[in-house]
């Protein structure tokens, strides 16, 4: 069987290049994310199969990597479906894995508990520009804190990481509420049993656009009058924090009490805090596609690109299915592949303290002087610098080119002959 070059579909190897942007952009998470208070930690890529087939991953279930059994727990002849073959997959993302950390270790950890976790993580998912089937995920998320201070919080510290690593990128938040959705849903007339499937049609407003919405739940048996009201509830709000009042007024009877204040709370602390440095905007078409959301939702979407960059929300009954207690929780993730990916296709230099210098020496280079060379290096790694000692290849001019890329600027030359140096 003859050995493939070309990595498995949807996973890519990454090139010197790209693994600095990659280390300078997880640097600023990392620093911004940890001046706000967050911990970081770790979990297994690997989880229970139990746990991410628990109905709360959205159509990811549907994505999953399933691990084999292994030994004599692999029973071919006795299996009836997939399922009773694997008994773990690969984490489609970290929240499920957080919470069930959260579950197992909340009597040793602070509360409420400000988490920082940074991982890979996968989806059996279509590849496409931006999207991979094993792909970073940044993740903070608050446990613990049932108080609107957890989203002003998240929103506040992703958007300072993202205006670090993207300054010259306009960017703008998105922000509505599950329980609006169910209000809308309902107050429209749509059968209570069946919201949830009214919001995974809803969730295609972008990509299908209001008509393509309407003719959906249409084609799904709900009554044209109650797609027409719930689309005319979408398309006549104000996105400011005002409109989100009005909208509770509207749906007196139908939201939850304090639903409306604390969404209207949520947008004027972050719109005092950031000095209105980046747009944010209330949209009622936010649905979030994953089931586990129970409050308040967010998406930041960057100028230019037809994705979001960011997304997050609360998920206050997840923690819950693990211990039996409902525990308060609230995470934002940051989309790193997009990010990176921006930064790669713009030409973007990790800036440096200092100039890359690279020092190449001539091949057949005399040992003693080699030697003294490489002592040189050091002695000046050891005042901050950073010093690459390579063979001086035929072609200089290509390899010059190629240590471009990787940030190199400065240069020294050094041949057997000291008087061509």
């Amino acid at each position: 069987m003859a050995l493939k070059k070309k990595p498995v579909t949807g996973m890519k190897d990454i090139l010197p290049a790209e693994m600095q942007v990659r280390g300078y952009v997880l640097g600023q998470i990392r620093e911004t994310y940890k001046s706000f208070g967050f911990s970081e930690l770790e979990t297994p890529s690997v989880e229970h199969i139990e746990n991410l087939l628990s109905k709360q991953g959205g159509d990811n279930e549907k994505l999953i990597f399933k691990v084999l059994k292994r030994g004599e727990k692999l029973n071919l002849a006795s299996a009836e479906n997939e399922n009773d073959l694997a008994d773990s997959g690969l984490r489609y993302d970290l929240t499920l894995p957080l919470s069930r950390y959260y579950a197992n270790n909340a009597a040793v950890l602070p509360s409420p508990f400000k988490a920082l976790q940074i991982g890979n993580v996968w989806r059996a998912d279509r590849p496409q520009k931006g999207r991979f089937r094993q792909f970073m995920q940044c993740d903070i998320d608050i446990l613990g804190d049932a108080t609107n201070q957890a989203e002003i919080e998240l929103i506040t510290a992703t958007t300072s990481a993202l205006s670090k690593i993207c300054p010259e990128n306009r960017f703008e938040v998105r922000i509505n509420d599950r329980r609006f959705l169910r209000a809308m849903a309902l107050y429209s007339g749509f059968p209570e049993e069946e919201i949830e499937k009214v919001f995974i049609i809803v969730d295609k407003m972008d990509k299908i656009g209001a008509q393509g919405v309407r003719d959906e739940l249409c084609e799904n048996g709900f009554r044209a009058e109650s797609a027409d009201q719930y689309l005319s509830l979408m398309s006549g709000v104000r996105n400011d924090a005002e409109g989100v009042r009005r909208m509770g007024e509207k749906l007196a009877g139908f939201l939850e009490d304090g639903a409306a204040g604390n969404l209207a709370q949520i947008m004027d602390a972050v719109t005092e805090i950031s000095g209105k440095s980046f747009g944010l905007i209330f949209d009622p078409t936010l649905v979030r596609g994953m089931g586990y959301y129970t409050g308040t939702i967010f998406e930041v979407s960057m100028e230019g690109l037809g994705v979001s960059v960011a997304g997050g929300g609360r998920y206050d009954r997840m923690i819950g299915k693990f211990t039996g207690m409902d525990t308060p929780a609230c995470g934002f993730s940051i989309g790193f592949e997009r990010i990176v990916t921006i930064l790669m296709d713009s030409g973007f230099i990790v800036p440096s303290k200092s100039a890359k210098e690279a020092w190449l020496f001539e091949k057949n280079m005399d040992a003693g002087r080699l030697s003294a060379i490489m002592k040189e290096a050091m002695a000046a790694r050891a005042e901050g610098k950073t010093i690459l000692v390579a063979q001086m290849n035929k072609n200089k001019k290509f390899q010059k080119e190629q240590l471009v890329k990787e940030g190199y600027s400065e240069w020294k030359e050094f041949y057997r002959e000291e008087l061509k140096r």
